[in-house]
């Protein structure tokens, strides 16, 4: 899954989508994912009519659709919490409970949403049912695919209902579980209810500690990982490293090739540097810029699509190296023959030395070695090898196991 979050509060109104459409088409991306949606207020046709219309201009690019998908929560101000007031956990005073969350520490209360109460309401097949019905009608208008916020926080049988429910009836349709910032154990639970993916933490790995190969291997069995360079809910990557783009390309490199799955929000290919906020964002933020990594992003998606091993939460490992500045990252996929090898720089600021007697050290194949990096690929690999890799770098080796 290659997947770019187009953020409506930045991309305007459905009338503007469709250069974004182009574009996204363009950098190798298969799915759109989408947040809350903005309607055109000029527009004579209804609602519905125009979320038909964009999605048309999306297939049209050969792009699928994604949307959140919430049923941990709704609007405090919605009619359902009226109509069902069952349907809900309630303070002791009778109110209707807002979710929350602790970050470092504190306890974040979203005063203006109402929590679901998936586990003891006294109607649970009616408030199933409504689930339900809120994924068909998406579904009805062209989606095809579901970011569940909060997934963690609804039960896992539910899940597994409702997604063999939608799935023995629309086969393809993918649920993607937003995991952040819960525990291991929940992520191990909320991968083993059904989903077709989950996130991962690589956003916030630092090339060094051991923690991602175990949070990777304690999922990959269940199912596939997305990872990420930035999101909507973190800052913009090239405010966090100052606008260096070595430092943008070694962590879309890295987060296309370590997982299943990818995702990229609107504008990291234009070096934005403003973060994405779900409510005060507008299409007046749109930032410009001197930085195009269009171009580099389509072919590191290329190489992701050309090659099982990129496909599939394959067998990974991270192997030690003489300079601490290199990363050298081995996959074998299990149902294929594909093998590969990631040598990165580290470093977004310096050039760092690689070199080795053999490759076979690294690989297990007796098969050649072929460079398939999105810059400066080599046509043959010498043994010895010796390289300087440029600041940030990243050589993309591939093989097949006889």
């Amino acid at each position: 899954m290659t997947l770019y979050n187009l953020f409506p509060l930045l991309a305007g109104p459905f009338f503007r989508w469709s250069a974004h459409f182009t574009r996204v088409a363009a950098m190798g991306f298969d799915w759109v994912f989408f947040n809350p949606l903005l309607l055109d207020p000029q527009s004579a046709a209804p609602p519905a009519e125009q979320v038909r219309q964009m999605v048309s201009q999306a297939r049209a690019n050969g792009l699928r659709l994604m949307t959140d998908l919430v049923i941990n929560h709704c609007a405090i101000d919605s009619p359902v919490t009226r109509e069902h007031p069952e349907w809900f956990v309630h303070e002791p005073d009778g109110r209707i409970s807002s979710p929350f969350c602790m970050e470092n520490g504190q306890k974040v209360v979203w005063n203006d949403l109402a929590q679901f109460d998936h586990h003891h309401t006294r109607d649970p097949e009616g408030l199933y049912r409504f689930c339900l019905s809120v994924v068909e009608h998406l579904l009805g208008l062209g989606f095809q695919g579901f970011r569940c916020d909060a997934a963690y926080q609804v039960p896992g049988n539910l899940w597994q209902r409702l997604i063999q429910e939608i799935k023995s009836r629309h086969l393809h349709t993918c649920f993607v579980a937003e995991t952040l910032g819960c525990s291991a154990d929940q992520t191990r639970e909320t991968a083993h209810a059904g989903f077709d993916y989950v996130f991962n933490s690589s956003k916030w790995w630092n090339f060094n500690d051991w923690w991602l190969i175990e949070q990777y291997n304690l999922v990959r069995e269940s199912t596939r990982s997305i990872s990420f360079p930035e999101s909507h809910d973190t800052p913009r990557l090239c405010q966090e490293v100052n606008g260096n783009r070595d430092a943008l390309k070694q962590w879309y490199l890295f987060s296309a090739l370590f997982s299943a799955g990818v995702m990229m929000p609107i504008g990291f290919e234009f070096g934005f540097r403003k973060a994405l906020h779900v409510v005060n964002t507008s299409p007046t933020d749109w930032e410009k810029t001197d930085t195009d990594l269009t171009s580099y992003i389509a072919k590191v998606n290329a190489i992701k699509k050309g090659h099982f091993v990129f496909h599939e939460e394959s067998p990974t490992n991270m192997f030690p190296y003489q300079n601490p500045n290199i990363l050298l990252m081995w996959k074998a996929s299990a149902k294929h023959r594909d093998e590969a090898l990631l040598i990165l720089n580290k470093d977004p600021n310096h050039h760092q030395e690689f070199s080795t007697d053999r490759f076979r050290q690294f690989v297990q194949s007796g098969a050649p070695l072929h460079d398939v990096s999105p810059e400066y690929p080599l046509e043959y690999i010498h043994e010895p090898f010796h390289y300087a890799l440029r600041p940030g770098q990243g050589i993309v080796l591939v093989t097949s196991r006889m």
